[in-house]
């Protein structure tokens, strides 16, 4: 009866107070009673035990007289309910166990699956693989085979030509020789022959030959008696015909000066064209616009026309004092210009690279004046026309309507002192004609000489020299001049 109250099963009921073991008649006896003696002499006495029965009906009726019986029958009820509820909670624990455990397999089954599969599948790659390269090794043995027997074939092509060609060879050979064989016989025939009808008509040939130089001996001294007559009847004819002498003489005057004239004149016009309209040989590089140079450099006149005017010694880098100087003669050159006066020569040395040639071009720019660039070397390999070339450049200098700057570079190489042994008289003469053209100072052209060993000069060419200008670049100046170049080519050493 545990379920009826809702007690465990190994748990002992709790009995009413009031409640007393009461042997029901007929049942086992209390321990510490006497056996009673058998009733009725029945002879299925104790075959059946109802005490069991006895004692529940009495509880059921203790039950009964019990106030609280309903909630204990309440109270077993929920008990059994829960019971229930946590048998069901306990049956889906188990099912949730099996799906766990179902669901465990499934996934264990699909990852031997898996595997299974990867493994087929690297079997079916590795497989794969090894066909690829029994394959790849038949077909390079196919290639290789087939390139042996290639081989095989071109040396047997190439025997077989060497064979052919030997074969052709030796057959022209022989017959090269045969003919040669057969062309110098038939040459000694020829030879013989002729040989023989020479002995046989040698008395034949030999009068042939003097009738032959009979005739032409008559027919010469013929021709010179016709021409003879000829040429003196004409003579006789012209000498008695005193109109014919003076047509002749005019003629043969004029002649001879319409040649003179053509040659004489043409040399003169092509030098007026050159000095007009061109510029010296000597002239490296000149800042005057000629007709040429627009013709030939178009976008560089252009961009020479419009440029303006800039401080001439922007991009020098020099000393303080040294700059003060050079502003100084800037601005006398720039004051001589426009007050139409004569032109100063001026001498630089100093050492290379110190922006003597870039400060002579911007004087030029500052002043309004042109620029022309020579260089001393140029003058001692034209030898005897050195002297020429020195006066076209001063000639041309001479005219220009601006005014002109002559920058010589490296001037030392033909002013040299006249005194020094080995100069030669091509480089003498040429210092001769520069002094002479030189002598004095000009109102179109100002010299601006220019050296590294200004003690080599001779003592008239700086005698010509106005001012004496020591170029030396200022270190402060240099330097920063060297770092801000440095950092405009390499822009990535600011950051």
């Amino acid at each position: 009866m545990s379920w009826l109250f809702g007690v465990q099963k190994n748990a002992t009921p709790q009995i009413p107070e009031d409640f007393q073991a009461a042997g029901a008649p007929g049942g086992p006896q209390q321990p510490g009673q006497q056996p009673k003696p058998d009733q009725g002499n029945s002879k299925m006495a104790y075959s059946f035990d109802s005490t069991a029965l006895e004692r529940a009906a009495k509880a059921a009726r203790d039950l009964e007289r019990f106030p609280n019986a309903k909630e204990a029958l309440e109270l077993s009820r929920m008990q059994e309910v829960t019971r229930q509820k946590e048998v069901e909670n306990e049956t889906k624990k188990i099912e949730a166990q099996l799906a766990n455990m179902k669901s465990e397999h499934i996934r264990v089954a699909e990852e031997e699956r898996r595997k299974t599969l990867g493994e087929e599948t690297k079997h079916a790659h590795s497989r794969a693989e090894y066909q690829d390269q029994l394959a790849r090794k038949r077909a390079e043995e196919e290639l290789a085979m087939k390139a042996r027997m290639q081989e095989e074939s071109l040396r047997k092509q190439e025997e077989s030509v060497k064979k052919q060609e030997l074969l052709r060879k030796q057959t022209i050979e022989h017959e090269l020789a045969l003919k040669h064989k057969y062309e110098l016989e038939k040459i000694d025939a020829e030879t013989r022959a002729r040989a023989k009808a020479a002995r046989d008509n040698r008395d034949v040939n030999l009068e042939q030959m003097k009738l032959h130089e009979e005739e032409n001996r008559k027919t010469v001294i013929e021709k010179i008696k016709t021409s003879g007559e000829l040429i003196g009847s004409g003579l006789n004819q012209f000498l008695s015909d005193k109109t014919k002498i003076a047509a002749a003489v005019g003629g043969l005057t004029a002649l001879a000066v319409g040649w003179y004239t053509a040659k004489r004149g043409t040399g003169i016009t092509a030098r007026y064209i050159e000095s007009r309209l061109g510029k010296p040989s000597l002239v490296r590089e000149t800042s005057r616009i000629t007709p040429l140079e627009i013709a030939k450099h178009p976008i560089k006149t252009i961009q020479m026309m419009t440029r303006q005017k800039k401080d001439p010694l922007e991009g020098v880098v020099l000393s303080p004092a040294l700059e003060r100087r050079l502003r100084d003669i800037a601005i006398t050159t720039s004051n001589t210009k426009r007050n139409n006066g004569l032109f100063r020569n001026v001498m630089f040395y100093g050492p290379p690279g110190t922006g003597k040639t870039l400060f002579a071009k911007s004087l030029a720019q500052h002043s309004g004046l042109d620029y022309a660039v020579l260089t001393g070397g140029d003058i001692a390999p034209l030898g005897r026309d050195g002297v020429s070339a020195i006066h076209k450049v001063f000639d041309w200098a001479g005219k220009s309507r601006k005014g002109l700057i002559v920058f010589i570079d490296e001037a030392d190489a033909f002013l040299q002192k006249r005194s020094k042994d080995g100069m030669s008289e091509d480089t003498r003469a040429a210092l001769n004609a520069f002094l002479f053209r030189t002598g004095e100072q000009s109102r179109k052209f100002m010299l601006v000489v220019a050296s590294n060993q200004p003690e080599q000069f001779d003592w008239a060419v700086n005698d010509r020299s106005n001012m004496f200008v020591v170029v030396f670049p200022g270190h402060g100046k240099f330097f920063h001049s060297f770092v801000s170049e440095l950092f405009i080519i390499f822009p990535q050493l600011l950051l």
